[in-house]
This record gives structure tokens, C-alpha cells and sequence, in this order.
């Protein structure tokens, strides 16, 4: 089970308690003791993964902003806060002047985006929280006639769309999590539960870091999707 709403989905989670099924969660865990075990990327690290880069690409310092994609669901807040923790604690001189959320619609991302670079024309930097927020940053950028040269924009996750704005120079890279080893994880911890066998709390699949001069590298392609 992943939780896009961690509350919603209690009633559904105590309902499989009672049948005695178990319950192993994947990418967002429900608000619920009743899951046994998570297999996730460790949201916390790949969010300070993207502050590293952004830093680096900015030269230290300077404003940015993020589009996050959810002030509820697990990932959109634990993208975010290593983000901006990890600005926080070694990058004084970088700002983050503005966060802002879009459901992970790129249209609404889009809209987001224009009404940041009209508030703060000196901004620096974008950091959007999923993939929806990527194309959303991307789509606005490409409309105002802006590349990764003007304003450095780092998405999360995959697709067709936000790798070609990568290769465009649109997008100046992103963080990908490994969705088949997500997948693989969970269905063997399921597969363990049924079976009776213990396993562990938190399974952390791994993020990384990509951009043009690495989209063919063997260990990238193979935690990308499109």
C-alpha cells in the first residue's frame, strides 16, 4: 500500500488488521501502525542530495525557491525539508525565499513558477519536489524563453518530459529514486509477511543524481522510466 493521503487511508488499513492480512507499504507509509514495513527512498537524504547540487550550481549563494508537490503526503514533506535543512545548516548564503505547492499539477507548477520569477526576478534557483512540479518549472521556464543558463531548475523523479527538458537545457538535472528496486523490495516484504517471516522497519532504496552528462550511464538509465 502507498499512501497519497496518510489520513484517508486508516479506515481501509484497520479493516485489514481485522481480516488479518498484512499490510506492507511502499514510496508513503499510511499514518498507521497496521503496515509492518516501508520500502522507500529515504526522502530526507534525496531532498539534501538535491540541495548539494543546487548549491553547487548556484556558486553558494543567492535566493531559490521550491515547488513542492504536497503539505500532507510523506514524501512531498520529507523532499522538502532535507532540502531546505540541509540549505539551512551549510549554506548560509543561499536564501530560500518562497516555497509553494501544486499537487504535482503541472499546470498549477507552471502558474507557481511565473508568479516566483515575477516576486523574486533575482532568483537563483528552483527545486520542484516531483515529477508533475518538474514539467510544471519546465513548461514555465520554456515559456518565458528561460534555460538552465538564466535559472538553475532541479526536478524529482523521472519521465519523458522532464528528461527532455534535461537534454534541453531547460532543466539543469534532477534526483531519481530506483522505482523497480521499490517495487522488487515490497513484494518480497509482502511475500516474507505472508509467509511468517520477520523483516525490517524501513528499507531504504537508494537516489540519485542525474543530468546530461550522465542520462546514458548504465547505473542511471536503469532507475529511470519514461
Amino acid at each position: 500500500y502507498a499512501a497519497l493521503d496518510p489520513e484517508a487511508c486508516i479506515p481501509a488499513l484497520d479493516a485489514a488488521a481485522s481480516a488479518n492480512i498484512p499490510v506492507a507499504y511502499f514510496d508513503a507509509p499510511c499514518n498507521s501502525e497496521v503496515g509492518k514495513t516501508l520500502a522507500a527512498t529515504d526522502s530526507k537524504v534525496a531532498g539534501a542530495l538535491a540541495a548539494e547540487h543546487m548549491a553547487e550550481l548556484i556558486g553558494g549563494k543567492g535566493d531559490v525557491a521550491i515547488v513542492a508537490h504536497s503539505q500532507i503526503n510523506s514524501t512531498g514533506v520529507e523532499r522538502r525539508d532535507g532540502f531546505v535543512e540541509k540549505i539551512k545548516a551549510d549554506y548560509p548564503d543561499i536564501k530560500i525565499v518562497d516555497i509553494q505547492y501544486g499537487d504535482g499539477d503541472h499546470l498549477k507548477s507552471a502558474d507557481i513558477t511565473k508568479s516566483m520569477l515575477n516576486a523574486h526576478p533575482d532568483l537563483k534557483g528552483i527545486y520542484a519536489t516531483n515529477e508533475g512540479s518538474a514539467v510544471g518549472v519546465a513548461n514555465a521556464l520554456s515559456e518565458l524563453g528561460k534555460t538552465s543558463k538564466d535559472i538553475t531548475a532541479i526536478g524529482f523523479d523521472s519521465g519523458a518530459a522532464q528528461i527532455d527538458a534535461i537534454k534541453g537545457g531547460v532543466l539543469a538535472g534532477a534526483i531519481t529514486q530506483d522505482p523497480i528496486g521499490i517495487g522488487k523490495t515490497v513484494v518480497q516484504a509482502a511475500y516474507d509477511l505472508a509467509n511468517g517471516k520477520s523483516v525490517e522497519k524501513f528499507y531504504d532504496t537508494g537516489s540519485y543524481w542525474y543530468d546530461a552528462t550522465n542520462l546514458d550511464d548504465p547505473k542511471i538509465s536503469a532507475v529511470l522510466y519514461q
